[in-house]
């Protein structure tokens, strides 16, 4: 009896490593994305999350909040303001939203933007895209820039995908692979990967990199076409038209971003 009790904390001490070796520490990202018309909208949002929505998230006990502004801002006629956050699980970001109804201080802060008249709408609307991260990736990375917060160009890059497996064909570049480390290697400062998993452009992936100025931008990436890694990962057959849309947006960090 005794050698059995042995040999079963032993199978149970096993099972518990591999468990635990098994065990899926990615995070998960929320970006909101502000969509709005008018430069009084715009100031309006842009109050709203530096005095109101971040110092509530941070009392909360979230220190990195990314806001940023789309580029195309000056000449679109929709402007679009980005905000991004990570969360351990989905029950921390729905018990994040039910804190934020309880806290005072974040109501009375924001209060000219909750409670907007309809006919003075703060916004044109709110698109919410629900992403977890890569496995190569699994959590937010604070880029590494010292150069003047204007300067810099943050590019978000979604792809996507004309099936589900060729998503998955995607990802598996990304990770396994090899695009992730290749990014690192070539110092892109990456801020996520994430697989969409709730949004309106499915199957699809996105991704962050950062650089000190747009010069700084296209110059990695002409290194990244040109790493030896790159040249075999794009010719490999298995991830072969794995993506059939692509959108690049540039983005600029506001001056009270986390990030």
């Amino acid at each position: 009896m005794k050698k059995i009790s042995l040999l079963l904390l032993a199978v149970s001490a096993l099972m518990t490593v591999y468990a635990q070796s098994k065990k899926d520490d990615r995070v998960f990202f929320q970006l909101k994305i502000y969509n709005y018309s008018t430069t009084q909208q715009g100031e309006g949002i842009h109050r709203f999350l530096k005095d109101s929505y971040l110092p509530a998230l941070h009392r909360q006990g979230y220190k990195y909040i990314g806001v940023f502004s789309d580029l195309s801002n000056d000449t679109g006629s929709v402007k679009k303001i980005y905000v991004l956050e990570e969360y351990a699980s989905i029950e921390k970001l729905l018990a994040s939203d039910q804190k934020l109804l309880e806290d005072k201080a974040y109501q009375a802060a924001g209060a000219d933007h909750l409670n907007a008249s309809p006919d003075q709408q703060p916004f044109s609307r709110i698109e919410t895209i629900l992403m977890k991260a890569f496995r190569y990736a699994p959590r937010l990375m604070l880029p590494d820039l010292k150069n003047p917060r204007e300067n810099r160009v943050y590019e978000l890059r979604s792809y996507e995908s004309p099936t589900q497996m060729k998503l998955v064909s995607k990802v598996h570049m990304f990770n396994e692979g090899g695009e992730v480390p290749l990014f690192k290697r070539l110092e892109f400062n990456s801020v996520f990967y994430g697989e969409v998993i709730a949004g309106s452009k499915m199957p699809n992936l996105m991704y962050m990199t950062t650089f000190e100025d747009m010069a700084s931008r296209e110059s990695h990436w002409v290194q990244f076409f040109d790493a030896p890694e790159w040249k075999i990962l794009v010719v490999k057959p298995e991830y072969q038209k794995n993506v059939s849309h692509a959108d690049i947006i540039f983005l600029r960090p506001t001056p009270y971003s986390d990030y």
